[in-house]
């Protein structure tokens, strides 16, 4: 097991996957927490699909895709905001109309630039040997970031986590912290999308919080298990991924899924042990 890891490592392109992901799995799990929690889950698969636009457009005009993308679903991050808090398109309708018009726009633009269906099945599921070097030194700076700020500002993401309006009471700029998280989470969802895919990035934004949820109860408890969990599924993912030739996006949501189902298993028998 352990040689096989290391004749892994041997492969710069998985080296670098490895670091990008790691860093994405990081910034996507403690994001993901709160995303979960106001109800916004959903606005990963949104932006994942608007970056799916982004870069079908990038690759038409022989562009930087990320340079491209990611001011795109900033801007689409911020737009979603706003419909959902000052318009009469809610939620989920501004989502889906976003998302929606973002792939046609992404599947038009690759089919006009004469792409592939190989083209569109990594922009969907993702690639492994997608990330240059180049991308891996954007990553790095971009996550860092991600990550700096969420620190810095952890105290008021989570009052306008678990009771806007009293943080607005209080004197907290809850607009400015939401488009602060709106922020954190395009940039976090370009990052990952390439190594992911569009269609299984919002797993890292979802599945690590519901399953830490299932058996702990305290914000920073589930912020912190969130994290260790999604790191540690995102590297047997890309393990197993290596030892089975299997697509790396899939193999990584199937380790998280099987994480789920053990911490389900857990905290019914946790009940359990409590109700006797």
């Amino acid at each position: 097991m352990i040689d096989l890891f290391l004749q892994m490592l041997s492969y710069p392109f998985l080296n670098r996957a490895i670091v990008v992901g790691t860093l994405v799995s990081l910034c996507a799990s403690l994001l993901g927490v709160s995303l979960v929690l106001k109800r916004y889950s959903m606005i990963g698969d949104g932006l994942s699909h608007v970056g799916f636009g982004a870069l079908a457009i990038a690759t038409a005009a022989n562009a930087a895709p990320l340079a491209v993308a990611i001011p795109i679903v900033v801007a689409a991050a911020f737009l979603l905001l706003r419909l959902s808090e000052n318009s009469k398109i809610k939620g989920d309708a501004a989502i889906a109309l976003i998302s929606t018009g973002a792939l046609a726009i992404g599947v038009m633009a690759i089919s006009l630039s004469n792409g592939t269906n190989i083209d569109v099945y990594n922009y969907m599921f993702g690639s492994i040997l997608a990330m240059s070097r180049g991308d891996v030194r954007l990553s790095v700076v971009l996550a860092a970031a991600v990550l700096t700020l969420y620190v810095i500002f952890y105290h008021k993401i989570f009052a306008i986590t678990f009771d806007e309006n009293f943080a607005r009471a209080t004197g907290v700029k809850a607009g400015w912290y939401n488009m602060l998280i709106a922020l954190l989470t395009a940039i976090t969802i370009v990052l990952g999308m390439r190594l992911m895919g569009t269609l299984l990035i919002s797993s890292l934004v979802i599945f690590p919080a519901l399953t830490s949820m299932r058996i702990l109860k305290s914000f920073r408890s589930v912020v912190i298990c969130s994290a260790v969990l999604s790191v540690l599924c995102f590297l047997i993912g890309i393990f197993f991924s290596y030892i089975w030739s299997t697509p790396t996006g899939a193999s990584i949501v199937c380790v998280n899924i099987a994480a789920f189902f053990v911490f389900w298993a857990a905290s019914f028998l946790l009940c359990r042990q409590r109700n006797r």
